[in-house]
């Protein structure tokens, strides 16, 4: 299990250089799991889940799938798509915005962390963009680095961070 507090240390060069980012919010877990790691692939969703359903239906390799959700939007992921991210070997997935079925969601393995809940889900339309830069928690997140996340937090980075 990472700890970001560890990542931050050992790293602190990286973080005063602005090559490691730790993010600003109120994160909250809906999972069993209280941490996650991996590379990153973004999805600008724009309140519409069509282009997460794609994305979770293919193998995740381990990735971590870092969504913008947009001002508007309903909850993009509930128990469905998590098991089925599960199934498919996503390494984790991070909202910036809102998921549902927290009961169900909390019993799932996938590292789930996102802003709140909502019992409404989102529209299932296609308006979202693929592999594009977000603005997160006063970041900018792209495709190909690394995400790191607990309960301290959540640190991003250019390239993969080695504790220890």
């Amino acid at each position: 299990m990472i700890s970001t507090a560890d990542l931050c240390d050992e790293h602190a060069v990286l973080v005063a250089s602005g090559d490691v980012r730790i993010l600003h919010g109120a994160w909250r877990w809906f999972s069993e799991m209280r941490s996650l790691s991996g590379r990153i692939i973004t999805l600008e969703a724009r309140g519409c889940n069509a282009e997460l359903r794609d994305l979770l239906a293919q193998p995740g390799d381990a990735r971590v799938l870092v969504i913008d959700a947009g001002s508007d939007s309903g909850a993009l992921l509930g128990e469905n798509l998590a098991n089925q991210a599960m199934r498919n070997g996503w390494g984790g997935v991070f909202i910036n915005g809102n998921v549902r079925d927290c009961t169900a969601l909390a019993a799932i393995a996938l590292p789930v962390l996102a802003l709140g809940a909502w019992p409404q889900r989102s529209r299932n339309e296609c308006s979202g963009c693929v592999d594009v830069c977000l603005a997160v928690g006063g970041a900018y997140l792209s495709s190909g680095e690394w995400i790191y996340a607990d309960e301290d937090g959540v640190v991003v980075s250019k390239h993969e961070l080695k504790a220890g």
